[in-house]
């Protein structure tokens, strides 16, 4: 059984980290969905709505949040 210490959040509890589910691999919360795959899917040109229609656990409000989010930390690093 994991500690609740092991378990880590991001992107305003959106994101999870836990080491009993898929090792750590960062997923979106609730599911065992790695958050990789949306980038995946953004990287390869396929659309926003198509991962939504694949995945339809995730919410377009939450993939967009991770995307918001994601954003956000490009810009906070760059601003140091």
């Amino acid at each position: 059984m994991n500690s609740v210490s092991e378990i880590k959040t991001a992107a305003g509890g959106l994101v999870v980290s836990n080491p009993g589910i898929l090792n750590g691999t960062p997923v979106f919360r609730g599911t065992r969905l790695p958050v990789k795959i949306l980038f995946d899917y953004i990287a390869e040109g396929l659309t926003l709505d198509y991962f939504l229609q694949t995945f339809e656990g995730i919410t377009s409000e939450d993939a967009k949040a991770v995307l918001l989010h994601s954003f956000d930390r490009i810009v906070a690093e760059l601003q140091r």
